[in-house]
Order: structure tokens, then sequence, then C-alpha cells
């Protein structure tokens, strides 16, 4: 499960960060999530399904994985993470619910 995050930077210059956090997509996850518990607080490391997050620097060309929690994922992981998420941020058609 992807949850995104966007952050507004100035210094000097206005910069969008885009920020994705990932979990686990386990039953735990989805409970809070349909309990309209916010997963995306400061304790969100305390979330056993919490995986860490993807930052996009430059969309499609600069990012980071910072593994934020116990749980990690594998380099594969990642790769597949990011080509999801850019198969989406590519795709609008896609965004319609």
């Amino acid at each position: 499960m992807i949850m995104l995050e966007s952050e507004a930077h100035i210094n000097g210059h206005p910069v969008l960060t885009y920020t994705y956090s990932i979990y686990r997509g386990d039953t735990s996850a989805l409970n809070k999530l349909n309990n309209s518990e916010k997963l995306l607080l400061p304790d969100k490391k305390n979330n056993p399904g919490y995986l860490g997050y993807v930052t996009f620097e430059q969309p499609g060309k600069v990012f980071n994985y910072i593994a934020d929690g116990d749980n990690e994922l594998s380099y594969d992981e990642v790769v597949d993470v990011i080509e999801e998420i850019n198969h989406f941020r590519d795709s609008p058609q896609l965004w319609a619910i």
C-alpha cells in the first residue's frame, strides 16, 4: 500500500518534493485506513506494516528510498515500487476512482 505525501520547500526557490510512504498491504494497515485513522503520523514508524518511504526529487530521474522503520524492502522490491509509482504518475487516466 502506497500513501502519497507532498511537501513544498522554499529555500529561495519553490521546490515540490513528492514523498510516498510504503506499508505492507496486510489487514492491520488496511483496517487503520478503513477506520479513518491516519497512517501518516509522526509515529508511523510504530506501525508494524510500515516499510519506509520513497522521495522523488525529479520525477522519473532522482529518487531516494529510506527504510525508516523496523522492516525494509529489498532492492528488487524498491525497483518494483518505483516503477509502479512512475506508471501511475505517468498515466492520469488511472487516477479516476
